[in-house]
């Protein structure tokens, strides 16, 4: 049943004054052309001259209903909650990377953009509900304070948070907090009977996006990115230069997992590799407001020499933006796999409670003309889906499983054939591990069983392995059959059923994981890559590609 108000239920006061329809609908329309008028010119971004009238009806409409759900809804509601929904489902309608943040979250999503932040500086697990330290950050409070890898964090302030189903996003936000302040840990340490009470001053820590930089031979430079956040070109010129010290004449930027950020960082990038004023990268949006050509300008630390770089279907946005020049202008081979293929360019707009939007307002384009962003019109849950179809149709795992209609042909500068589509296509194609796929190596990673394992045996061979220089662990360290044993009957303790055949097929890998795992507890972060780095397919056919810098590569390529 509705009831609706009449006029006949309020006051008149003579039958004289009553207003004829028209009457009536002039101050009405009067009404809506100044509310409309209040509304555009309080936005700075103003409709386009298109259609003004549907955006303030649309406006007007939502406002309307909005308020009727409040005020009369049988059941109580949030309202803003509500109103940030409708956002969402709205932006989803347009293409999957433009979005809303509501003002909870808008401060930890641009924390990922941040090279620091404040807190105690320290790496931990969780490892059945209880968090586990894997390794203080160097020079940080934790590290000062003598936290050690395995060390169990019981309790952060007096509150518990072992045992409490706490997720790492909650952990870290009781561990941060602004530098000068006090933090008290309660931990529990191996061979101790009893906890000890930590206090720690929170300090700045480093959040460096450049993972690791080292020589992998005489010659040979590897630097890891990964992710293009607000100090990444200073933290990259940096390390190339120190490598350059060292004798780098060619080199491995390893951009895999990358899913890109700012993108003047990653167009600087390129510019140190990139000689000349050659094109980077261009945008094209509605009209010429958001059009944009990036050259290169400045004389970089290295724009001649022998250079790959890698990539995967991790590889996204302003990655693909240095992937697709460095190919695009025969600067560089590619090697790995097709990346994701992410290429709309996202304005950040502030609103006034805190919550930002994120609006697309064009796209990415290599210096030969391809798009880099993939299809969308599928909708956002076959988008998603796209990364799960390419392991479906066997991308992963077989370059000839990737077809490219001819009018996705473009050619680079020196004339070699490269392909659009979205994403961008490798030189060289690395199939993935198969090992990685085995359903017992997937099941022990989910139950974070590898890691746990590496923190463990760390603890317990620490002081053999203290007294172990670097390079002879790397030399002479192995896992044996007989420890990969003790992570199976660890793992079945956990509800892991014994799998010798699955073991079997993933052992190559789990020996290069723990084995990278202990090194990053025993010797740094560093370490662990160099480690990983020694058996990873990807990066071997990356060694094999830059060092073959005398041969004719990829079409008549050679890389000078």
């Amino acid at each position: 049943m509705t009831t609706e108000p009449h006029d006949s239920l309020r006051p008149v006061k003579e039958p004289a004054l009553r207003n004829t329809r028209r009457q009536i609908r002039q101050p009405l329309l009067l009404a809506l052309a100044l509310a409309c008028g209040i509304l555009l010119g309080a936005n700075p971004f103003r409709p386009s001259d298109q259609n003004p009238d549907a955006t303030a009806r649309g406006y007007l409409k939502f406002k309307e209903i909005l308020s009727y759900v409040d005020r009369d809804y049988v059941d109580s509601v949030n309202a803003e909650e509500l109103s940030d929904y409708a956002i969402g489902r709205m932006l989803e309608r347009l293409d999957p990377h433009s979005v809303f943040i509501p003002a909870r979250q808008q401060q930890q999503a641009s924390a990922f953009l941040q090279s620091d932040f404040d807190g105690v500086g320290v790496e931990f697990n969780l490892f059945h509900d209880t968090v586990t330290v894997v390794s203080p950050l160097s020079g940080g409070p934790a590290d000062q304070a003598g936290l050690q890898p395995g060390d169990r964090i019981l309790a952060v302030n007096g509150e518990r948070v072992s045992g409490m189903h706490n997720t790492t996003e909650q952990v870290f936000n009781k561990l941060r907090g602004p530098r000068g302040s006090a933090v008290l840990v309660r931990l529990l340490r191996r061979g101790l009977t009893q906890p000890l009470n930590v206090q720690m001053t929170r300090n700045r820590i480093s959040n460096s996006s450049v993972d690791v930089a080292y020589m992998i031979d005489n010659q040979t430079g590897y630097i890891k990115v990964s992710r293009f956040a607000s100090g990444t070109y200073d933290e990259f010129k940096a390390a190339l230069g120190d490598l350059r010290r060292q004798g780098l004449t060619r080199l491995v930027l390893d951009l895999r997992g990358n899913p890109g950020g700012y993108l003047d960082r990653a167009t600087k990038l390129a510019d140190e590799l990139i000689g000349g004023t050659k094109k980077i990268v261009y945008t094209d949006g509605k009209g010429d407001q958001y059009d944009t050509q990036t050259f290169s300008r400045v004389a970089g630390e290295f724009e001649e020499g022998p250079l790959v770089v890698v990539v995967d279907e991790g590889s996204a946005s302003a990655a693909e933006v240095v992937a697709g020049a460095l190919q695009d202008q025969d600067r560089a081979l590619v090697v790995g796999r097709r990346t994701f293929g992410k290429g709309l360019v996202q304005q950040p707009i502030a609103l006034n409670d805190g919550s930002e939007l994120r609006l697309t307002i064009a796209r990415y384009y290599t210096p030969s003309g391809r798009s880099i962003q993939k299809s969308y019109s599928g909708g956002l849950a076959e988008y998603e889906k796209d990364l799960v179809n390419r392991q479906r149709h066997g991308e992963y795992f077989h370059a000839d499983s990737i077809h490219f209609a001819d009018s996705l042909r473009y050619r680079t500068a020196h004339g070699r054939t490269v392909y659009g589509g979205g994403g961008i296509m490798p030189d060289v194609f690395v199939p993935r591990d198969t090992t990685a796929y085995s359903a017992y190596y997937t099941r022990l990673q989910s139950h974070n069983l590898v890691r746990e394992f590496a923190v463990r045996f760390f603890q317990e061979h620490k002081t053999e392995l203290e007294g172990l220089r670097f390079e002879q662990f790397s030399q002479s360290f192995r896992i044996s059959d007989a420890q990969l044993q003790q992570l199976a009957a660890r793992a079945a303790q956990d509800g892991v059923a014994n799998d010798a055949a699955g073991l079997r097929r993933c052992a190559p890998l789990l020996r290069s994981q723990l084995k990278a795992l202990i090194a990053r507890s025993a010797y740094g972060k560093a370490a662990y890559f160099q480690v990983l780095n020694q058996e990873d397919v990807e990066i071997q056919q990356a060694l094999r590609v830059v060092t073959d810098s005398g041969s004719t590569l990829m079409n008549g390529l050679t890389l000078k």
